[in-house]
């Protein structure tokens, strides 16, 4: 049962995978601070944009202290959500962890690479509420971060009033418009994008083949009432994440397929 989380007096960490000199980060601070006067940031030094779930572990993490509340770690988001809970913030955990605002949607498939998800994902893990917030860029237009500025702490506290079920965090995409563009908000499932990835080959200086994974080419329509089709509308798009990934209709059929009948 989901409970409602309380934003009175809360203590909130900030994440994100952009780095924590990142505009969408001072962003999300601002936001926070409208909010609680507690607030943490825990952050990558350097972008690490669709770093997914990664954890650093073949290496050692440096954690600097770039002022009161602030720091900067030179691993993952996953790490920096880690670190802050499992260190810095140990003796006080944080009421709600905040990853963003990235630069750039996480709809659909996006969700499976996205750094800023990830720290979502870590939080929710380490058994905390946890919301994931994005800004959709548009072609040829600045980012629209005014926008997130508006409408952000109103969507924070209302995701926060319904509350948080254990194993779920919220995934939210902000619309690239003007703010009083923005159409409403609208929870609504993850959807699909029709992609076509851009992976260019080049010859090095020296001769040598390399590949380049470049940006994505939304090639199709998109099925309209879902995170997608929302933020395409001018809608602020929130959709609840499961980290459990079993699919379970699929148990009883493949386990009569592989002999072993169905659980109990």
């Amino acid at each position: 049962m989901a409970e409602t989380l309380d934003l009175r007096g809360a203590r909130i960490l900030l994440c994100n995978d952009d780095g924590i000199h990142a505009q969408g980060i001072a962003v999300l601070e601002r936001i926070a601070r409208s909010i609680t006067d507690d607030v943490w940031v825990v952050a990558p030094e350097t972008e690490q944009s669709a770093a997914s779930h990664s954890l650093t572990i073949h290496r050692p993490l440096r954690l600097r202290e770039m002022g009161p509340k602030r720091f900067a770690v030179d691993g993952t988001p996953t790490d920096c959500a880690l670190l802050a809970v499992k260190h810095v913030m140990r003796e006080a955990l944080p009421t709600l962890v905040l990853s963003g605002v990235n630069h750039g949607s996480n709809l659909a498939q996006d969700i499976g690479y996205s750094g800023t998800v990830a720290a979502a994902i870590e939080a929710t893990l380490l058994g905390l509420p946890a919301i994931a917030l994005s800004l959709d860029l548009r072609a040829d237009a600045p980012p629209a971060w005014e926008t997130v500025e508006r409408h952000g702490a109103d969507v924070v506290r209302q995701i926060c009033a319904a509350g948080f079920e254990p194993g779920i965090l919220v995934n939210v995409n902000f619309p690239g418009c003007a703010p009083d563009a923005v159409t409403g908000i609208q929870v609504v499932p993850q959807g699909r994008h029709m992609l076509e990835d851009q992976l260019s080959e080049r010859i090095d200086p020296r001769g040598r083949r390399y590949f380049w994974i470049g940006g994505r080419i939304d090639g199709g329509s998109v099925a309209p009432g879902t995170d997608v089709a929302v933020v395409a509308a001018n809608g602020i798009a929130v959709t609840p994440l499961h980290l459990d990934m079993t699919h379970g209709a699929s148990i009883e059929r493949l386990a009569r397929a592989v002999g072993a009948g169905a659980p109990a």
